[in-house]
């Protein structure tokens, strides 16, 4: 199960994502709103194992370190990002970890650009970029060699799942890699 809370003031994209056989679940990026964010998941009966962030700015991190207090689920956050939080993480992400939430196997995969420490997460049939890759746009890069990095990392790393594959952002709807790779003017 699969559900986008669109919260804050900058309408950044959370997800809650969990596994109906295990009741186990897993949330990215709470940005904001974490008694809306709580409330969904009691709604959907899950235990949180892990609250992963995409990267380190504010509007997808604020809410985290009271989500924690609630569910007691460990904060993880990649090393290079982790200095943006108000307080200490839990844990490290790194290339290639995988974290098991009940069924889904969760691989991180490092993007650096926007930040340097952005990641996504990639499990059954779908990636979550964060602010990587956007429907029709890529994130905010503040200097020529974070651009190329950000749209490397995206060609290198992203394209190669499968044009199927889902992408759900960090903010705005959701898009297919094939749609991106074909339409995103960033890659033409």
């Amino acid at each position: 199960m699969l559900r986008r809370l669109v919260v804050g003031f900058y309408q950044a994209n959370c997800y809650i994502m969990g596994d109906e056989t295990t009741a186990e679940g897993v949330v990215i990026d709470p940005g904001d709103e974490v008694f809306r964010i709580t409330r969904e998941i009691t709604n959907l009966g899950l235990s949180i194992k892990y609250i992963l962030l995409t990267h380190g700015h504010f509007d997808h991190v604020e809410g985290a370190y009271e989500l924690r207090n609630i569910t007691r689920a460990p904060v993880l956050i990649h090393p290079l990002d982790a200095g943006e939080l108000r307080f200490e993480p839990d844990g490290a992400l790194s290339e290639d970890l995988h974290l098991y939430v009940g069924n889904y196997d969760i691989e991180v995969i490092h993007t650096p650009g926007h930040t340097p420490g952005s990641v996504c997460f990639y499990t059954d049939g779908v990636v979550f970029t964060g602010d990587t890759l956007f429907a029709g746009s890529i994130g905010r890069t503040f200097s020529e060699r974070d651009h190329y990095m950000l749209v490397q990392n995206v060609i290198q790393k992203i394209f190669p799942l499968g044009d199927e594959i889902r992408v759900y952002p960090g903010h705005g709807p959701p898009t297919t890699i094939g749609r991106e790779r074909l339409t995103n003017p960033f890659f033409q």
